[in-house]
C-alpha cells in the first residue's frame, strides 16, 4: 500500500484536531453541569431545572431584578464554586475576570445609590438556570445570568454549542472615587469602537454615522428574536486594509468572550457569509463623555454597544444571531428530524 502524500495526511491530521477541539466545549460543560447539578438538594434542582422547551430559557433581562434559577445567594460555598466552574466552561479567562469585576460593581452602586442591605444591588444575585437534561448525545442549554451579565449556550444533539445572545455591560463605565477610581471593565470595546470611527475619511463617516444622538439603549433590547437593523452603516468592503484589519479586531474583542473553540467558529461562520458584507455603524458624539452607540453587523449577527446613561458612564455590550439565538433554528432542525424518525 502506498503511504499518503504529506500534504493529504496534513489535512487529515487538521480535520482530526479540529473535530477534538469542536467536543471539548461540549464535554466541558456536560461534566460541569453534571457536578453542579449532582451537588444540589431536591429543592434546589427544582429551582434550577426548567425543560428545554419552556418559555422560561427565551425570558431573559440584564437588569436588576429577581429571576428563574437559583441564585448564588442560596448555594453553599462549595455549590458556588461548581456553579462558577460551569460559567468558566463557557468564557474565556479574560472574559470570566470581567465578569466576576462587573458582578463586584453592585458593591459600588450600592454605595453610590445607598441601597440598602438587603436591596437589589448585591453581587450574589445571579442565577443560573439548567434547560433540559445535560447527558452525552442530548440538545439541552444553561444561562448564567443578572444585572449586566446575560450568558445563555445551547448545545445541539451533545454536538454544536451556541452561545447567544450574550449581554456584557458595566455601571459605572469607569469608577470615579473611591478605592477602585479608574476602572474601566469594558474600556476595549468602548477605545477600539472610538479609535475606529475616528480613522474614517469624510466619505466614509457620511456613511457610517447614522445619527447624530445615540439612542437610549441597544436597539434589540432583550427580544428573543432580532433580524437585521437598518441602516447598516459602512461596509467592510469600503474600508482601507487598516480599516479592516482593525474592524475584525474589534469584531474580535466580542468573540473571544467565549472560549477559543466557540470564537474561532463564530469568526469562521462570519467569514463563510463574507467580510465585506460586515459593516460598521455609528450614532452621537465622538469625544469621551459623550452619548455614543455602535454597532458591527453581518448576515449572521449582530454586535450593540452603547454608552449613553448616567452621562455617558453606563456600557451595554450584547452579541445576537439572528438564526440562532438560543439555538432557535438547530433545534427545530433536530426536534423536525427525530419527528421524522
Amino acid at each position: 500500500m502506498r503511504p499518503a502524500p504529506r500534504p493529504l495526511i496534513l489535512v487529515l491530521f487538521m480535520l482530526i484536531v479540529s473535530l477534538a477541539r469542536g467536543h471539548e466545549p461540549v464535554a466541558e460543560m456536560l461534566d460541569a453541569a453534571q457536578k453542579f447539578l449532582g451537588a444540589l438538594d431536591a429543592p434546589q434542582k427544582t429551582k434550577a431545572i426548567y425543560e428545554l422547551s419552556s418559555n422560561e430559557r427565551e425570558t431573559w433581562f440584564f437588569v436588576p431584578i429577581a429571576r428563574h434559577g437559583i441564585p448564588l445567594t442560596e448555594l453553599a460555598p462549595a455549590q458556588r464554586e461548581l456553579a462558577l466552574a460551569l460559567l468558566r466552561s463557557g468564557l474565556s479567562q479574560r472574559a470570566f475576570a470581567r465578569a466576576e469585576s462587573i458582578r463586584s460593581l453592585d458593591n459600588v452602586l450600592k454605595e453610590i445609590e445607598h441601597d440598602t442591605p438587603k436591596g437589589r444591588r448585591n453581587p450574589e444575585l445571579y442565577y443560573i438556570t439548567i434547560f433540559g437534561e445535560p447527558a452525552a448525545g442530548a440538545s439541552w442549554g444553561w444561562r448564567f445570568e443578572g444585572h449586566h451579565l446575560s450568558f445563555n449556550f445551547t448545545i445541539v444533539r451533545g454536538e454544536q454549542v451556541l452561545f447567544a445572545p450574550e449581554f456584557m455591560g458595566s455601571n459605572p463605565a469607569e469608577v470615579r472615587a473611591g478605592p477602585r477610581q479608574g476602572e474601566r471593565n469594558l474600556a476595549e470595546e468602548e477605545d477600539l469602537g472610538r479609535a475606529f470611527v475616528q480613522s474614517l475619511d469624510d466619505a466614509q463617516r457620511k456613511i457610517a454615522v447614522i445619527e447624530a444622538k445615540s439612542p437610549n439603549e441597544i436597539l434589540t433590547s432583550n427580544k428573543p428574536r432580532v433580524d437585521p437593523i437598518a441602516p447598516a452603516g459602512l461596509p467592510a468592503a469600503q474600508l482601507t486594509t487598516g480599516q479592516r484589519a482593525a474592524l475584525r479586531a474589534l469584531l474580535t474583542i466580542y468573540a473571544t468572550r467565549n472560549r477559543a473553540e466557540l470564537a474561532d467558529a463564530a469568526l469562521a461562520e462570519i467569514d463563510a457569509a463574507g467580510f465585506d458584507k460586515v459593516s460598521f455603524a455609528w450614532a452621537g458624539g465622538f469625544a469621551p463623555g459623550q452619548g455614543h452607540y455602535y454597532r458591527i453587523q453581518g448576515p449572521t449577527f449582530v454586535v450593540e454597544f452603547d454608552n449613553t446613561q448616567n452621562n455617558a458612564n453606563h456600557i451595554h455590550t450584547v452579541w445576537r444571531d439572528f438564526k440562532n439565538d438560543f439555538g432557535h433554528d438547530l433545534l427545530a432542525e433536530h426536534y423536525a428530524h427525530d419527528h421524522a424518525k
